[in-house]
C-alpha cells in the first residue's frame, strides 16, 4: 500500500515525508484544486525531501480544456519539472465533447519521459469512465487519480473498484478525493487499490499578532480564514500509514 500526500509547501511536504508518505504530489493553490507550483517551491521541496516528488501540471484553475498557448505551458512546465530533478508530473487535458485528448496527451507523455505521468481528476469531468481510462493507457500514462467520477472516493468507491479491475497491469488507479482517516480503509476494501491519495492537513493559527479588522485580500467569505494556515499532519500521516501497513 503506497500513500501519496498532496502538499502545496516545503513545510508540508517535509511533514509527509516524516509521517511516512512514499510519494508527493505537489501542488499551487490547493483551494482551487491544485495549478502548477512556481520554479522556487518546486526547486526548494526537492532540495528537502528525498522521496519522489509529482509536479501538477496545471496552468491555471476551471476546466481542463486548454488554449494552444496554455499547451505550450504545460510543456514548459514539464521540461522545468524535469531538469529540476522531479520523479513524475500530474496532468490531465480534456477535449471539448468530454473524451479524453489523446493526442496532446500523448505528446505530454513522450515530453516528460522517463518521468512518470499520473492522469489527474480530470478524469471525473469525462463523459464516459471506461472509455476514458482506455484512452489514458493508450496515452501512455502511469497512473490515475480518480475519485470514481464523484464527489468522493467513498462515494465513487463501486467504479473505482471496476476501473481497478478492468486497467489490470496496465494502469494504477489511485483513489484520490476526501479520503481521511475515517474512510481510507473501507475504500481500500472495496476498491482493491494498492495507492491512495490525500491531503492529511491541519489547520493551524497564523503567528501574526496585529490583524486589521474589516479588509480581506481575497474572498470577503473567506477573510477571515487569511490568518490560518494549513500544512500536512505528520501524526494523522502516520497513523494512516500505520493503519493500512495492517490490511
Amino acid at each position: 500500500m503506497k500513500l501519496e500526500i498532496c502538499v502545496d509547501s516545503v513545510e508540508s511536504s517535509v511533514n509527509a515525508e516524516a509521517g511516512g508518505a512514499d510519494r508527493l504530489e505537489l501542488c499551487g493553490a490547493l483551494e482551487i484544486g491544485g495549478i502548477t507550483p512556481g520554479p522556487g517551491t518546486i526547486q526548494a521541496v526537492l532540495s528537502n525531501v528525498s522521496i519522489p516528488v509529482n509536479v501538477i501540471i496545471r496552468p491555471r484553475g476551471g476546466d481542463f480544456l486548454y488554449s494552444d498557448h496554455e499547451f505550450e505551458v504545460m510543456r514548459r512546465d514539464i521540461d522545468f519539472a524535469g531538469e529540476a530533478g522531479a520523479a513524475g508530473v500530474v496532468l490531465g487535458i480534456l477535449r471539448e465533447d468530454g473524451r479524453i485528448d489523446v493526442e496532446r496527451t500523448a505528446y505530454l507523455v513522450e515530453c516528460a519521459g522517463p518521468m512518470t505521468v499520473t492522469f489527474h481528476r480530470a478524469f471525473d469531468m469525462a463523459s464516459d469512465a471506461l472509455m476514458a481510462m482506455n484512452d489514458i493507457i493508450s496515452a501512455g500514462a502511469t497512473r490515475l487519480l480518480t475519485s470514481g467520477q464523484a464527489k468522493s472516493a467513498a462515494a465513487g468507491s463501486q467504479l473505482i473498484r471496476k476501473l481497478v479491475d478492468t486497467a489490470g497491469e496496465r494502469l494504477i488507479i489511485m483513489p484520490g478525493g476526501g479520503l481521511n482517516e475515517e474512510n481510507i480503509l473501507e475504500v481500500a476494501a472495496i476498491t482493491g487499490a494498492s495507492e491512495f491519495h490525500l491531503t492529511a492537513r491541519e489547520r493551524i493559527e497564523s503567528g501574526m499578532k496585529f490583524r486589521r479588522d474589516g479588509i480581506g485580500l481575497g474572498h470577503p467569505a473567506m477573510a477571515d480564514e487569511e490568518y490560518y494556515l494549513r500544512f500536512a499532519e505528520t501524526e494523522l500521516i502516520q497513523r494512516i500509514k500505520s493503519s493500512l501497513s495492517a490490511v
